[in-house]
């Protein structure tokens, strides 16, 4: 074992002979904790220690005026023999891409670590009731925070989806970071041409080790949904309530992560949810989806994505030069206004200039809910004057990816237009939705 601590922390922990893993139990006036030294990363100061209590939380101390005493020695990880699984006929195959996030991770208790899963029994271990809904397959393609994954990622993993369905699967589970689920499955939705079996993305707000942990309820959700549900479109699968009671089938290009940290904080905009699952259940809530067909797939890969465009919010004040730098820098942008998709005024001329230039330009708005008009108001109708795209009522992220997809299949201006106006996954909506809000804003 070695010591992941340095400074003052550091020396006393070794003066006790503290190891990383090692049990210890922390006196600090009143207060008494005893649990497992946790590694601490360098860039954090010296002054506090992590332990992993008894009830699984993570608790950290100011070592000021604490006694702290070894109470054991940690033991080295050990591989828990797991029994294997066996197949089975009457279930269907549903893989697991697994491409990081803690939804995939587990704790060994025996060293206070969170280690990956490397098989299906692993997971199945935590949640036995996968082993009636379908025959989970691992298929492990990378192991990266969301917020690291670019559009070349998406393309692996698009891929990876189409081999797996091409391959006999009856759906696919996508265990994803929650931070940029909502970009990926937009990607998906665009890049799985003629989809006809669900893919289904599935993450988890509260680690597995967390007694209010998320990830239970989701990834049985995500399996029946994937193994049984009629929907064969690109979704995510995520709690609908802070309760672990249901979670929503979110169609990929119309959800939203809408909190840092509630279990429900994915909702869908613009539209209601596809449906609800229990753990015993699937409740069709809209019928405006693409519906799964049966025999084998016959999706198509169309993964030509031009990755150099931006997303631009603007506000009051934005000086010039940014919007003009974009405008030279990138192959596209899309552009978050205000309200009906508006922007300051002296932005227009630039705007236009841009595109002049053959670079496209879509307006979409910053209220998320609702649709852009540029018909109302003469900043609107000025845009529109300039060559501004309307977005619709496509969220920003979902817009700046259609346009990637849109640029990666055509280098004229119409072309682009033509395609960013039509409908390809149910990110363009026919209605304005005025009443369409998540249910905790109700």
């Amino acid at each position: 074992m070695t010591l992941h601590y340095r400074g003052r922390a550091g020396r006393i922990l070794s003066s006790l002979g503290v190891e990383d893993y090692d049990r210890v139990r922390v006196v600090k006036g009143d207060r008494i904790y005893e649990g497992i030294v946790i590694p601490r990363p360098e860039i954090f100061d010296d002054e506090h220690i992590v332990l992993k209590l008894d009830n699984g939380y993570n608790v950290g101390i100011n070592i000021k005026g604490a006694r702290i005493e070894l109470v054991s020695k940690g033991r080295p990880a050990r591989r828990v023999e797991i029994p294997s699984i066996r197949f089975r006929e009457d279930l269907p195959r549903v893989p697991l891409v697994v491409t990081g996030g803690t939804i995939t991770s587990r704790v060994d208790y025996s060293t206070g670590a969170v280690i990956s899963h490397e098989r299906p029994e692993e997971l199945l271990d935590i949640v036995p009731e996968l082993a009636e809904i379908a025959n989970i397959e691992y298929v492990p393609l990378f192991a990266e925070f969301s917020e690291n994954l670019t559009p070349e990622h998406w393309r692996r993993i698009a891929r990876a989806v189409h081999d797996q369905l091409r391959g006999g699967a009856e759906g696919v589970i996508v265990a994803h970071g929650t931070d940029t689920m909502h970009f990926t499955a937009a990607a998906l939705a665009f890049m799985l041409r003629n989809l006809d079996k669900p893919v289904v993305l599935v993450g988890s707000q509260r680690s597995i080790d967390r007694p209010s942990t998320d990830a239970v309820l989701n990834l049985i959700a995500a399996a029946r949904v994937a193994a049984q549900g009629p929907v064969a479109e690109s979704v995510i699968v995520m709690h609908g309530s802070p309760h672990d009671d249901y979670a929503f089938v979110l169609r990929g290009v119309r959800a939203r992560k809408l909190h840092t940290s509630r279990r429900d904080a994915f909702q869908p905009v613009n539209e209601p949810p596809l449906a609800r699952v229990t753990r015993d259940r699937i409740e069709i809530m809209s019928d405006r989806f693409n519906p799964r067909r049966e025999g084998r797939s016959q999706v198509e890969l169309d993964d030509r994505l031009e990755p150099n465009v931006a997303l631009i919010h603007v506000w009051p004040g934005m000086p010039e030069h940014l919007l003009r730098y974009a405008g030279e820098r990138f192959r596209g942008l899309v552009i978050a206004g205000t309200g009906l998709g508006h922007v300051p005024r002296y932005l227009i001329p630039i705007i236009g200039s841009i595109v002049d230039s053959g670079v496209p330009v879509v307006m979409t708005s910053q209220c998320l809910f609702g649709r852009v008009d540029l018909q109302v108001y003469e900043t609107g109708r000025r845009l529109l004057v300039a060559g501004v795209i309307p977005g619709g009522d496509m969220l920003p992220e979902v817009a700046l990816i259609k346009l990637m997809y849109a640029l990666g299949h055509s280098g004229d201006m119409e072309g682009v237009r033509e395609i960013m106006g039509r409908n390809l996954a149910g990110e363009l909506g026919a209605h304005l939705g005025l009443n369409v809000f998540p249910p905790c804003w109700r």
